[in-house]
């Protein structure tokens, strides 16, 4: 199983090391337009290789979806702690019962009732 998993990663990364030499281009990312760039007197223009852009583009993609996915459960990850919350509080809630029922008896009769 260990060997499948890794022919897997060689199989992505020789894809990606493909896709990267293939697309090896200088293009040219202007991050504002033209009219905004000339109200602000800024031109912020970069160019990279056009694989970067790819990766980067995905990367970002990536990131948003687990940003996404981790608000949309938080109502399943407060849901849980709260139902935790309860049951730690009942546990102790009849821990102490146990205790006062057993007020008085025998310590080895409450040790034998309390295992049961």
């Amino acid at each position: 199983m260990r060997y499948i998993r890794y022919a897997c990663i060689a199989v992505f990364a020789i894809a990606l090391i493909t896709i990267a030499l293939a697309n090896r281009g200088m293009v040219q990312i202007q991050l504002l337009p033209e009219e905004l760039a000339g109200l602000f007197a800024v031109s912020p223009k970069v160019e990279l290789p056009l694989f970067l852009i790819i990766y980067g583009g995905i990367l970002v993609g990536l990131l948003v979806g687990f940003v996404w996915e981790w608000m949309r459960e938080h109502t399943h990850r407060s849901g849980a702690a709260k139902s935790a919350r309860e049951v730690r509080r009942l546990e102790r809630e009849v821990k102490q019962l146990k205790g006062e029922k057993h007020q008085g008896k025998d310590d080895v009769i409450a040790l034998l009732d309390e295992a049961v």
